[in-house]
């Protein structure tokens, strides 16, 4: 989906085009029947998804009340109600539900605590897709993952830029370069949340 069809708002993070196009590609939701998105923003992952997959069960957890009266919007705006529960709250959360992928778009900060809470929530052979800005936060996930249960674990780079013009011309304008790592949970993850 382009990113011009979602309603957007000042301040509210969305998960462009490209590298969202790649992420549920990655959360290979062809199987799956649930989806927790957390740090949905704009909604965008949480959209498309159910837009592409309507039997899927979207759980879709946002802190900021604004992000998410603009995705009740968007919800709203794509016809997407009955499949998406929206839950306002910062994960780690308690959660009674388990799914079968879980993407992380942001982690306020708690990335090791975060991701034991998304693994403790994954369904063995459940997906896990997380994206970063932060070089930090990819080394961080990389050296947390790998005590970790997981197979298939996987990382990106995506330097995405568009054709854009300026004066006479054109010129291609680059996107901040976004990490996106994936992977499988082995088997039952022993975390209590």
């Amino acid at each position: 989906m382009k990113d011009e069809l979602f309603l957007r708002g000042q301040q509210v993070p969305m998960t462009k085009e490209a590298v969202r196009a790649l992420a549920l590609s990655r959360l290979e939701l062809h199987n799956a029947t649930t989806l927790i998105d957390v740090g949905a923003g704009t909604g965008s992952i949480s959209l498309e998804a159910a837009l592409q997959y309507p039997r899927l069960r979207v759980t879709a957890i946002e802190r900021k009340p604004e992000a998410l009266a603009l995705m009740a919007e968007n919800c709203r705006h794509f016809g997407c109600e009955d499949n998406i529960r929206l839950l306002q709250g910062e994960a780690p959360l308690p959660l009674a539900q388990r799914a079968d992928a879980i993407f992380i778009g942001g982690s306020g900060g708690q990335l090791a605590a975060l991701t034991d809470w998304a693994l403790a929530h994954l369904n063995p052979g459940g997906r896990l897709v997380m994206t970063f800005i932060l070089l930090e936060n990819l080394h961080q996930a990389l050296a947390h993952l790998s005590a970790r249960p997981v197979a298939n674990l996987d990382c990106q780079q995506i330097q995405q830029s568009a054709l854009t013009r300026l004066g006479q011309g054109h010129y291609f304008k680059p996107n901040n370069p976004v990490y996106l790592m994936s992977c499988t949970l082995e088997a039952a993850y022993d975390a209590r949340y």
